[in-house]
């Protein structure tokens, strides 16, 4: 990287929240023991997709050369926000299989993935965004006290005895 160059925080938060999403099908979803291969019959592939898609994307977005990246890069919320909205119908209305069973982990971290995959493809897409400046800072030489000196304007710098005021203040009277 060259100092100065900036990378957008959108795209790692949703392949981030993608990966989640992926690990989470096949964690257990709802007692006793149902995964989401298990549970769903068509929704498990359709959220691995969009999952998927989502990597492609965001990665594409950060300049890497996938095959179908450059399709999908401008695509990223969308199909984040279509992830999250599945996750969330699950969590409203179980699928057939787990009614009247409670919500295990693999719910919870698939909602979160896909959140965090809405917001990064969100992030991503719009005018209003994070990122992270890696421009090298300059060292401060070990000689140099600490807080701001001369030139910050905190007054002079001890030893200065030309910029040091010689009445005190008060208009020349001291104050007891």
């Amino acid at each position: 990287m060259t100092p100065g160059e900036r990378i957008d925080v959108g795209p790692p938060i949703a392949i981030v929240g993608a990966l989640l999403l992926i690990v989470s099908l096949f964690l257990d979803w709802y007692e006793p023991g149902i995964t989401a291969w298990t549970v769903f019959e068509v929704l498990d592939l359709v959220l691995a997709a969009l999952a998927l898609g989502c990597v492609l994307g965001a990665a594409a977005r950060l300049g890497a050369a996938l095959p179908g990246g450059r399709a999908l890069r401008n695509r990223v919320a969308v199909l984040g926000v279509l992830a999250l909205v599945l996750v969330l119908s699950q969590v409203i209305n179980h699928p057939p299989a787990a009614v009247g069973e409670d919500p295990e982990t693999g719910l919870w971290l698939g909602l979160g993935g896909a959140g965090l995959l809405a917001v990064g493809g969100l992030l991503s897409v719009t005018r209003i965004s994070f990122a992270v400046d890696v421009e090298e800072r300059a060292e401060r030489p070990p000689s140099a006290p600490p807080g701001p000196g001369p030139a910050g304007g905190a007054g002079p710098a001890p030893g200065d005895a030309e910029t040091a005021p010689l009445d005190p203040p008060h208009g020349g009277q001291e104050r007891r």
